[in-house]
């Protein structure tokens, strides 16, 4: 039996420079949404009242009030402790990694039950649910961004192991390789996020290697190498940008594989804002990267595009509400 539509809840994707929120009818469809920038100054307090307020706008463009959610769910970079809905260690975030206490802060400033998680995982889950692995019984999720990602689901289930799995940027694909970001040497991350990736850009372009990586930055308004600049020099044929995306390719071919051979999953989706926005060309030639380095490559698993776009976090974070949690009266 379908769920009815009177069900409404919230979902909320917490991110370094934009908060997204949307609202879902029983019937997980989504009735309202809104984006705000995230504040980038003050503290945890801050976060929790830009939360608040989007979520709020998200109610109004969906023409129904807060107090009808039954509840919100919000998924948040950082170490999330689940039981208490506390996010703490997000250092892109106001408050430099204090706690977040986005639980506490709903249920005062809204009277509204509040669950997070971490980003990844629910947006991975979405993808189960309702997206590119919808017919799928196992789902490994590569997130890739500004680091890489990830989220699996084993026979329907969710798989956090201890609380810290499918932390595939973290898969070693060379032996006392480059430097990560975490302090270690040879993870994929190194190599394919999208963090690791400028700073070798600028290091190499500091050298005399020529790019118009940062010109096209620049002429974007940006400080940062986003997946929209990385995006257009490549379409510009770019040489720094190519090598550094084929260094990129090589890796996530090699980390990933890796991941499959241990779990056999019949789906992987490609998810982040380097994977969507390069899009299914590149999603094909990770896939081309991963076949020298499966066990069993007479039956790879499906590689998808991740479908539900920029809504698939804030989608993933309103499933968080227990299903069992009713409908307010409206």
């Amino acid at each position: 039996m379908s769920p009815p539509r009177r069900r409404l809840v919230g979902g909320l994707d917490l991110g370094g420079t934009k908060i997204q929120a949307v609202v879902l009818d029983g019937r997980r469809a989504v009735i309202g949404e809104a984006r705000n920038p995230t504040a980038t100054s003050g503290g945890p307090q801050d976060v929790i009242l830009g939360l608040v307020s989007t979520m709020g706008a998200a109610c109004s463009e969906a023409g129904v009030e807060f107090s009808d959610l039954a509840g919100v769910g919000v998924g948040s970079p950082g170490a999330v402790d689940t039981k208490r809905g506390v996010v703490t260690g997000a250092r892109n975030l106001p408050g430099e990694g204090a706690p977040i206490r986005v639980a506490a802060g709903f249920k005062t400033l809204a009277d509204v039950r509040a669950y997070v998680d971490n980003d990844v995982t629910v947006g991975v889950y979405a993808e189960y649910v309702l997206g590119a692995a919808r017919r799928s019984k196992s789902l490994l999720g590569v997130w890739w961004g500004t680091g890489v990602g990830g989220g699996i689901v084993l026979h329907g289930e969710r798989w956090d192991g201890r609380g810290a799995a499918a932390e595939l940027g973290h898969v070693v694909v060379k032996i006392d390789g480059a430097e990560c970001t975490c302090g270690r040497r040879g993870c994929m991350e190194a190599y394919a996020g999208r963090g690791a990736m400028e700073i070798r850009a600028r290091r190499l372009h500091k050298r005399g290697q020529k790019t118009d990586l940062f010109k096209i930055m620049e002429k974007r308004g940006r400080t940062r190498l986003t997946s929209g600049v990385w995006a257009r020099a490549l379409e510009q044929g770019d040489e720094l940008a190519t090598e550094l995306m084929e260094r990129a390719l090589g890796a996530l071919g090699a980390g990933v594989a890796s991941a499959v051979n241990l779990l056999d999953p019949e789906t992987v989706v490609i998810g982040g804002g380097l994977g969507t926005r390069l899009g299914e060309p590149y999603v094909e030639r990770i896939r081309e990267a991963m076949m020298p380095h499966l066990f069993v490559d007479e039956r790879p698993p499906r590689v998808a595009l991740a479908e539900l776009g920029d809504l698939g976090g804030a989608i993933g974070a309103a499933l968080l509400v227990p299903p069992g949690t009713p409908g307010r009266k409206r």
